[in-house]
């Protein structure tokens, strides 16, 4: 161990003191010199460990209500001075500064309840400092970080240069996490921040991601890319998931897993109802009496493509369900919750990933990254409102079309557009997903529902561009329609309709999904 002459001095100040006294009390073991502020000062005191307030440096006691407490020189020129530069080592001196060697601080939670009292101005002053002469100074800001770095003093009586630099640049994440969350807080404006600001234009002028990893998963797309997911928060619903069986969740695990479950919590909370999602898009819907009548229904829309696929429910999941899952193979399960005895059928599958999850939130922003840059938009919602649409035919739709119409446009919102989706008695029987045409995208959920659209519905999610979509729904058996309305065709198609004795509703809303 090297000689602790002259001591070294660490500056403590935490407002989350998890580990607090353990760190001072071991680096007063090892001979540091311990200054600290406010509370961290008096919890270490209490502990019985010698500490020096940062009011003995200062001179200065805590003021304007304690905004003002290591905003001074002798704290911050303790911190930032580089020791081999002569002229700071004779300011130094000049001034009467000990050089910081540790800097261990933990910001204001303004996540928790975001206040202007609660932004932290000395707390990221001291990290950033910390952290920009970190050839020098060792920067702790994760009480995780603690023990790893006294093993290291400990064992070799100083911290790496490899460690510190780590240090450094979790720091200014940390601190810009931080800021990120402020500037959110002020682009909420009258809906939770503090206060309106000049209108420039629907979306914010900036836009300040932070990203913490959550999460290391099996691979990414293809099994040689890595993958991880990252989470902004920290309390989505991914980040209190519950794996309770199967192999690790890879990278489309969790993407057509998130598909599968904002689509079945889409639908409603007001009847059980099952998604089956393959690549990203549903080939099974549907709503019933029973989750497991719902889960039944969704997957005899395609079984063929089921196999393998992703299945989320908004219930929780009983016996009887996992039993009828149970000789599928599908990759994820997803649910809010699950019965004992059901759990005990489902962990015998030792493939199938069992996620127990809350409801996800609602997005505000849909980011999609481009070259050099992002693509952004406030995320699409679905309005369900048959007051502001429009009955464009001579029939209206009766109650069980209009019940039908109303899924097939949720559903049809989520798929990959060009879509057409069918809908009978509350199960989807075809969908038409992801075609470059509408006819294809048509033909595709008419096979796919085989004579069981029979007097059900049928949702486009853009408009009819020529009569021959119509005719295609009315072939497969559809007496409702539903789309957005809006082609300089559409008395063509609205003519058709009539001639079918078909309803067909306009919502005057495009759900373009790519």
């Amino acid at each position: 161990m090297t000689d602790p002459t002259p001591r070294r001095r660490a500056l403590l100040s935490a407002y989350d003191k998890t580990g607090i006294v353990e760190l001072a009390t071991a680096l007063s073991d090892l001979g540091w010199e311990l200054v600290s502020s406010g509370g961290t000062a008096k919890v270490i005191a209490e502990a019985g460990l010698e500490v020096t307030p940062t009011s003995e440096l200062t001179g200065f006691g805590d003021m304007l209500g304690h905004r003002v407490v290591t905003l001074h020189p002798m704290v911050h020129g303790g911190i930032l001075a580089d020791r081999d530069d002569a002229s700071h080592q004779a300011d130094l001196t000049e001034h009467g500064i000990t050089p910081i060697d540790l800097v261990a601080v933990n910001l204001y939670p303004f996540t928790s309840d975001p206040s202007v009292e609660l932004l932290d101005i000395g707390g990221p002053t001291m990290v950033r400092a910390a952290a920009k002469n970190h050839e020098f100074v060792t920067v702790l800001v994760d009480p995780a970080d603690y023990e790893p770095v006294l093993a290291e003093l400990r064992n070799d009586g100083d911290v790496s240069a490899t460690t510190r630099r780590r240090l450094a640049r979790d720091a200014f994440a940390h601190t810009a996490a931080y800021d990120s969350a402020i500037v959110e807080w002020f682009d909420r404006g009258a809906d939770g921040g503090p206060g309106e600001l000049p209108d420039r234009g629907v979306l914010p002028p900036t836009i300040h991601l932070s990203a913490a990893r959550a999460a290391e998963l099996r691979y990414g797309e293809n099994p040689h890319q890595h993958g991880a997911r990252y989470s902004f928060s920290g309390d989505s619903c991914w980040d209190s998931a519950t794996q309770h069986g199967g192999k690790e969740m890879s990278f489309l695990n969790v993407y057509d897993a998130d598909a599968a479950w904002r689509l079945v919590w889409s639908l409603g909370e007001k009847d059980p109802a099952a998604v089956v999602i393959k690549h990203a898009n549903p080939c099974g819907v549907a709503v019933a009496d029973d989750i497991t009548t719902a889960y039944q229904r969704a997957h005899a829309c395609d079984p063929v493509s089921a196999f393998g696929g992703i299945v989320a429910v908004n219930r929780n999941v009983t016996h009887e369900m996992a039993t009828e899952l149970a000789p599928v193979f599908t990759e994820v399960l997803i649910a809010p919750g699950f019965d004992d005895d059901a759990l005990l059928v489902l962990l015998e599958k030792r493939n199938l990933r069992v996620i127990e999850a809350v409801a996800p939130e609602v997005p505000s922003l849909d980011v999609r990254s481009i070259d050099g840059g992002l693509l952004v938009q406030n995320a699409d919602s679905v309005t369900i409102d048959r007051d502001a649409w429009q009955v464009a035919t001579d029939r209206s739709p009766t109650e069980a079309e209009w019940v039908d119409l109303e899924l097939a446009w949720k559903v049809a919102a989520r798929v990959t557009s060009n879509t057409i989706v069918l809908v009978k008695d509350g199960q989807a029987v075809g969908i038409g997903a992801g075609q470059q045409n509408r006819r294809d995208a048509g033909r595709i959920a008419a096979d796919k529902a085989d004579g069981r659209a029979k007097g059900g519905a049928c949702a486009s999610d853009a408009f009819f561009p020529f009569r021959d979509g119509l005719d295609a729904a009315a072939e497969a058996g559809a007496t409702a329609v539903i789309q957005p309305g809006g082609s300089i065709r559409d008395e063509e198609v609205i003519a058709a309709a009539n001639e079918a004795g078909m309803a067909m509703v306009f919502t005057g809303e495009r759900h373009f999904k790519h």
